[in-house]
């Protein structure tokens, strides 16, 4: 046997038990020999495995109560006021729709108490849409805990269907839908103030007429919100408004047009004598109905300044009128004057006075004109004057009241009607020296007569004063069967003079 063999045999231990050998100890060895606490690891063993168990205990229950609000609201959670602690989705939108059951909407309108719309009575239902379950989703179940700590309070669009017929006739049911409710709005306008004489605006007035279409779209909005109430006073276009406002650019801009028409005073002058227009007689040309609101009408109130500017001319025109006239013989004489006096120019009068009455004008004038006499009054001949006797056939020129020429002469053929001079009031209308007087023209080409003359003044047409050398009588009786074709013949030297000093503006009366 080899070595190793023996060696392994040596170490192998033996079975059997070996004699125990007792060696004795001295008290010094056994005082310093510490034998185990086991009693006291044994109660730590015990508290550590209560621990444990009552940790597993609490997770389980944790785990457990986790588990429950996997598919319930915490407590603490409402939605849209409503209660959900607990509940399922299910059971909570349950409540939601036992809320909407009872659902209505107050209406409020203008002039009137509220009204109430059950829900009932337009078929008012809950609808589920996800939304709640939604809302569920977004808990996480092991932090049920916060529901007690921090409660959660959710808002969300209830999803409700309801019957928009129903609504409608529900609608058509209120009293501020009834026929005997619906008062028109009225327009603002302009009314005179007549205790402060002056142009003023009346507002418009609200109504209570319902816009049926707007009223209606307005609740249907209301209830598919959800709404407890609803005003139709607060909402813009549910009632019918003024078209016309106080605040009108335009209507602001007829009452200032008319406080000028108020404002305006023209005072006419006619000579000594006035006549004045003001604001009083104004007004009166306007016309208001029967709540005083002034009613336009340009045309009706042109034709009251056509009236009046045509009552001035009545009054104070002459031209086209008869006046008495004093001779130098002593007669008194009556001369039309179809060619001289005063003459409004009506047209031109009518719309200077529509415009200061609009700009509101104080004005103090004379009308205006389209002929003129020397001076006013009954007798507007005045004092400068040529005075044709065509019966005595003498004439005399007068300065302010002075005789500075007069002459004979020989006036129309009075055998003859188309020659005779006629009677009136005329004027000078132009001056020419040399001149030919022309008669008719013949079928020839030539004139009836042409007459030179050295001064020629008509007045009335193709008649007027003028030099006659082919004569060598003047005044007298010439003129019944040797007199002119119409013209007043006057001697060279006379008709010189008068030439020299006769002005345009002097009235010429001939008269027999």
């Amino acid at each position: 046997m080899s070595n190793e063999n023996m060696n392994q045999q040596q170490n192998r231990k033996s079975a059997r038990p070996r004699k125990i050998t007792y060696v004795p100890i001295g008290d010094e060895e056994l005082e310093n020999t510490v034998l185990p606490e086991r009693k006291k690891y044994k109660g730590l063993k015990i508290t550590g495995i209560a621990v444990a168990m009552l940790a597993v205990t609490a997770g389980c229950v944790y785990a457990g109560i986790s588990y429950y609000y996997s598919d319930r609201f915490f407590e603490g959670t409402t939605i849209n006021g409503v209660d959900c602690s607990g509940k399922t989705a299910y059971e909570a939108e349950q409540a939601i729709a036992e809320q909407v059951e009872t659902y209505s909407i107050s209406v409020s309108a203008r002039n009137l108490e509220p009204q109430i719309i059950q829900g009932a009575n337009i078929d008012y239902k809950y609808t589920s849409d996800g939304e709640v379950l939604k809302l569920l989703k977004t808990q996480k179940p092991y932090e049920w805990v916060k529901g007690y700590t921090e409660p959660v309070s959710y808002t969300t669009d209830i999803q409700t269907t309801f019957d928009h017929t129903l609504l409608e006739t529900e609608l058509r049911n209120l009293s501020c839908a009834k026929e005997e409710n619906q008062v028109a709005p009225e327009n603002a306008y302009v009314t005179f103030n007549d205790s402060q004489s002056v142009f003023e605006i009346v507002p418009e007035t609200q109504g209570s007429k319902l816009v049926l279409k707007k009223a209606y779209q307005t609740l249907s909005d209301a209830v598919a919100g959800s709404m407890q109430s609803v005003d139709f006073n607060a909402t813009a276009d549910v009632y019918a408004s003024a078209s016309v406002k106080s605040d009108s650019p335009e209507l602001l801009a007829t009452r200032d047009a008319y406080n000028n028409f108020a404002k305006a005073s023209i005072t006419y002058t006619f000579g000594e004598q006035t006549v004045t227009l003001d604001g009083t007689t104004i007004k009166t040309w306007l016309q208001f109905d029967e709540k005083g609101k002034l009613v336009q009408d340009d045309a009706s109130f042109q034709n009251h300044v056509n009236e009046f500017v045509a009552q001035l001319a009545a009054e104070h025109d002459t031209v086209g009128t008869s006046r008495a006239f004093n001779t130098t013989s002593g007669r008194t004489v009556y001369v039309y004057g179809s060619a001289y006096g005063w003459q409004i120019n009506q047209a031109e009068e009518a719309a200077q006075l529509m415009e200061e009455i609009r700009s509101g004008t104080q004005t103090t004038r004379e009308p205006v004109y389209s002929m003129r006499a020397n001076t006013y009054g009954y007798n507007d001949i005045g004092s400068t004057y040529i005075e044709v006797d065509l019966s005595n056939q003498h004439l005399y020129y007068y300065q302010d009241g002075a005789i500075i020429l007069e002459s004979d002469f020989v006036s129309g053929n009075m055998s003859y009607a188309d020659r005779q001079t006629h009677e009136g009031i005329f004027r000078l209308y132009s001056k020419s020296s040399p001149s030919v007087l022309r008669g008719p023209k013949l079928p020839d080409g030539k004139y009836e007569y042409e007459t030179p003359v050295t001064f020629w003044m008509p007045f009335d047409g193709g008649i007027g004063f003028h030099d006659a050398n082919w004569r060598s009588n003047f005044g007298g009786d010439d003129y019944l069967t040797n007199g002119s074709h119409g013209c007043i013949n006057m001697p060279y030297d006379n008709a010189a003079a008068l030439y020299s000093m006769i002005n345009y503006d002097v009235p010429i009366v001939c008269f027999y």
